[in-house]
This record gives structure tokens, sequence and C-alpha cells, in this order.
């Protein structure tokens, strides 16, 4: 009997960290999935249609649900702020990250994610939305943080070194995850460059939501708008770029179980249970577990696609992922400051326009 009520009693108090590690579990799936499905024939436009769909498709009954009764007024204003929105932070940032996938590996691809705490800070820092106390050793971190992500991020992407043979039992073929079969520098460098467009496009529609949740804050009916949006002009995309009918069919294979899995999965399901972990431990606590998703889709794409490991790629994910640690120690500091001393209150909205020297 106590030990049933130990386990209660630790699965409780652990439910947060549980439900942040299956966030990064599934994100790692995503990667995994959608490289696999690229890779084996999919067009990255139609696969972005078929995602979309799936995900509209399955947030509008959760937001009949759960917000019918709060739903806000939405004026032609609103409704071009968020087509906007979703052309820049959704279409295009996703038609760039699953053509990306192309020419590049799917550990590079989960690796990149740990840029965007990074990146974001930095457009916010040109907004004027974010504060640095670069007296204080919060805001160094913050600073120091940015600059070691971004050179973790760029030796990832072009510095290899030895690699590493630790599956040497494996023999070795033509890697669903490798660019090494690329000649030219230019061709190698694509996929990384295009991935970073892609999340500095999902780094600026983060910050345009706060502004969109303030006019329209019923959030899966925002998010459930948006991704109809997308579908729309993500569809049109397609067409243009693929006329041949054939492209766009399904059938029971990876790419089905793909489309389905980013559209329901990720889009529906990880985005409630993120709410529900920001809710429980806030923003910080959910956004630490992400370097969890490239540790587990460079382990998952090591066995299963015999994805070769470099000295170089190991290198640079410990400095994205130290980098981030580092802006998130630094923006944990700063709040713990401003709540403490009330002189240091201030909202990071885009009304409060000041960087600050403390």
């Amino acid at each position: 009997m106590m030990n049933s009520l130990n386990i209660v009693m630790a699965y409780e108090s652990n439910k947060a960290y549980i439900a942040m590690f299956i966030v990064q579990a599934i994100y790692a799936g995503m990667a995994l999935l959608s490289k696999a499905s690229i890779s084996s024939g999919m067009n990255p436009f139609i696969f972005v249609v078929y995602r979309q769909a799936f995900a509209t498709l399955s947030l509008c009954p959760i937001a009949y649900f759960f917000e019918r009764k709060n739903v806000a007024q939405l004026s032609y204003t609103l409704i071009w702020k968020i087509f906007f929105t979703s052309l820049i932070g959704i279409t295009i940032c996703l038609n760039m990250y699953y053509h990306a996938l192309d020419h590049t590996s799917a550990t590079f691809a989960a690796a990149s994610t740990n840029l965007i705490p990074a990146i974001t800070f930095v457009i916010a820092l040109i907004l004027r939305i974010e504060s640095v106390y670069i007296k204080e050793l919060h805001g160094c971190a913050k600073l120091i943080g940015t600059i070691v992500s971004v050179s973790g991020a760029l030796v990832f992407a072009f510095v290899r070194g030895p690699s590493l043979n630790f599956m040497s039992w494996y023999i070795s073929g033509s890697d669903v995850g490798s660019t090494t079969n690329s000649s030219s520098i230019l061709e190698f460098s694509k996929g990384p460059l295009s991935i970073l467009c892609a999340n500095i496009l999902w780094s600026c529609w983060s910050i345009m939501q706060a502004g969109l949740m303030k006019e329209y804050p019923a959030k899966i009916s925002l998010i459930c708008l948006q991704c109809f949006f997308s579908l729309i002009q993500s569809m049109v995309a397609a067409i243009f770029m693929e006329r041949n009918l054939s492209s766009w069919k399904l059938g029971w294979d990876v790419h089905l179980l793909s489309v389905a899995y980013c559209g329901i999965i990720v889009t529906a399901f990880t985005y409630w249970l993120q709410l529900w972990s920001i809710e429980k431990r806030g923003p910080v606590f959910t956004t630490m577990f992400t370097p969890l998703t490239l540790i587990i889709t460079a382990i998952v794409s090591t066995f299963l696609w015999k994805e070769t490991l470099y000295l170089g790629s190991v290198c640079g994910a410990v400095l994205l992922s130290g980098g981030l640690y580092c802006v998130l120690w630094g923006k944990s500091k700063e709040i713990d400051g401003k709540i403490s001393d009330p002189k240091l209150v201030e909202e990071n909205t885009l009304d409060s326009i000041k960087i600050t020297q403390a």
C-alpha cells in the first residue's frame, strides 16, 4: 500500500518533467519522420499542405469544445494580421524547414531548434522588447550565451572533423540523414542556411504572437486560424510548384504517417502539453528541455539510419546547449530580480521600448 502511495506521489511531483520529456521526444520524432518521408520522395511543399490540413482538422474540435464561449470578434484588420503572421511564421517557415531537410540531416534539424531562444532574444533586443542589464551578471550571461549558441550552430553546420566510429559493427551505406554526398560547399551549406532562415522566421512569429493574443486571447482558436490560413497559402504554393497529380497521392506508408504525426501529435497534442507545463512551471522550465530533442534524434539516427557522427558536430551541439542554458539562466535570474525588486518590474511588450544599462 505504501509503495503504491509513494509511486503516486513521485508521479505527481514529477509530472512536469515527464510531460517535457514526452514533448521533446515528439519533436525528435517529427524531425526523424519528416526526414524519412521527404528523403523517400515526398515533395516538401505538398508535405506542408497535408500537415496543415491535419493540424486544422484536429484543432477545430478542440478549439470549439474549450473556447466556444470565449472567442473574441474578428475585425478585418485582425484577420489580415493573423493572415500575415501565418504567412511569415508558419507557411514560409515550414516550407523552408522541409526544403532544408532535403539537404541536411535530421540531427542538424533538431540541433537548430536550440538556436531559437537566442535568435528570439536578439530580435527582441533589436526591437527593444527585451531589456539587457549589461553591468549585471545575468545580462552578461544572456549576451555570452547568445554568442556561444550562434557559434555552436556554425560549428555544427560547417565543421566536421574526424568521425566517431563507435558504431563500427554497422556496414557503411547510404545515409538517409546525411549530406556527405554533396561535393561543393554551396550544396553542403544549402540546408543549414535554409534552416537558419526558418528559425529566424519562427522567432519573429513567436514575438508577433504576444500582440495577437492581446487582441484575440483564445489561444487554441488563434492557432487553429493560423493553421487554416497556412493551409490555404501552402496549397497555393504547392500547386504552383508541383502540378503532377500523382505527387499528391497518399498511401498507407511513411508519407501518411509523417503528415498525420506532424499535424495531429505535434501541432495539437504537444501544443496543449506545453501550455500545461508553462502553467505549472513557467516558460523557462519548458525551454530548458530543448536540447533533449537533439540528443534523442542523434541517438535514434545513429542506430536506425546509420548516420555518422562527427567530432565537430558533437562540439557544436555542446556549444549550442551550453549557450542556451546560459541565456536561460540569465533570463531566470533577471526575472527573479524583477520580482524581488519592484522598481525593476516592466512588461516585455511592444510598448516597453527600452534597453537598460544597470
